[in-house]
């Protein structure tokens, strides 16, 4: 991977880091924000220019993908207490 690459990658990780903190529909993007983040420090170890965006979308991917499974078992929770009697 050269430079450019990594640097577009780690900022397309952090807007969908960003976008993870929609709840439920955020999952994917907290999905992507992680798979990017996971990536790009396997495959590239050169000096990153966008290394803090980097960081921040592997924190927001993290708290976003929690937020989202967080955010699925309280409606799965409701709607189960809605169906039993």
């Amino acid at each position: 991977m050269d430079k450019i690459t990594v640097t577009r990658k780690s900022l397309r990780a952090f807007g969908c880091g960003l976008f993870g903190f929609i709840p439920v529909i955020g999952l994917l993007p907290s999905l992507e924000a992680l798979s990017l983040w996971f990536r790009i420090r396997k495959n590239y170890q050169g000096w990153n220019p966008a290394a803090k965006y980097l960081r921040y979308a592997a924190v927001l991917g993290l708290f976003g993908l929690l937020y989202s499974l967080l955010a699925v078992l309280v409606i799965i929770i409701a709607v189960a207490d809605k169906l039993l009697p």
